[in-house]
């Protein structure tokens, strides 16, 4: 075979495969923003699926090996980042799926830092919030936006579900944290945190601060405030909780958040009208 021959065989295989991954390309970048409307339902939807979250992981953990529990959570987490990543656009049922599982597998990873490796929550804390914000400065590095509104590129989606994690491990540190470090309880922490979630949202309704700073800072707080007082009502009365049980409690979180996803996929509540302007 002559070079001229062997070149032309290389750059038909080139081409082939261009054109391949192109297809497939075309296939998982987004036609439309990747996630939902910021709305009163959507923040109660988000509440739920941290409560569900912490519940959830804490009955798994204690009802089967602990190892095992992590894998399922794992493979639970892998398995609905991959759908949520391969639609084209925002669909309530994949992504609250997706949410709800980073729920149950971020309550897991951040108490197998604790409890696993020793380490203490305050330190854990502060871990997790230098992760969230290295994520947020190559976020904001790469795309010169963290506004959520502007979510329909790989990239971007790739950056926003990193900060997602990081805000579930951070907010189960911190909930953690106030309530058995500092001695609060699960229902005296969820009041603070209900407090400290209400001051972002207050702070854009009054002074009209930063809507993408104070998005993300009550995004961080939701899970405490959440996973507190799904604690307060699945732990035993030894423990500071109600004593319902976590499983009966992350059942009934479950169901709740079926039926106000149900509620968005028919009325289609929560989908953005317009695809945003990309902000440069």
């Amino acid at each position: 075979m002559t070079v001229t021959t062997k070149s032309s065989a290389l750059s038909a295989i080139y081409l082939r495969a261009r054109g391949a991954s192109l297809r497939v390309w075309r296939r998982i970048t987004p036609a439309a923003t990747k996630v939902p409307e910021i709305t009163v339902l959507f923040w109660v939807v988000k509440l739920l699926t941290t409560a569900m979250g912490e519940a959830t992981s804490d009955f798994l953990v204690f009802q089967i090996d602990p190892a095992i529990a992590v894998v399922v959570g794992a493979i639970g987490f892998t398995l609905a980042m991959a759908l949520q990543l391969l639609v084209r656009r925002y669909l309530a049922p994949v992504y609250w799926l997706a949410v709800a599982m980073v729920a149950i597998f971020g309550t897991m990873g951040a108490d197998v830092v604790h409890i696993g490796l020793g380490i203490p929550y305050l330190v854990s804390t502060v871990f997790f919030a230098i992760c969230l914000a290295v994520i947020f400065a190559a976020w904001y590095a790469f795309e010169k936006t963290l506004s959520i509104h502007s979510i329909y590129t790989p990239r971007r989606e790739l950056f926003y579900w990193a900060a997602v994690v990081a805000t579930f491990a951070l907010g189960t540190a911190a909930g953690d944290m106030t309530a058995t470090t500092m001695r609060l309880g699960y229902f005296a922490s969820g009041v603070l945190f209900g407090i400290l979630f209400a001051l972002p949202a207050l702070g854009y309704r009054l002074v009209h601060v930063n809507p993408i700073l104070t998005f993300w800072i009550a995004y961080v707080l939701t899970r405490p405030f959440g996973a507190s007082f799904a604690d307060w009502a699945g732990k035993s009365r030894i423990s500071s909780g109600l004593g319902l049980g976590t499983g009966e409690v992350a059942v009934v979180l479950t169901v709740l958040i079926a039926i106000l996803v149900g509620y968005m996929s028919v009325t289609l509540k929560g989908v953005e009208r317009e695809p945003a302007t990309p902000k440069r």
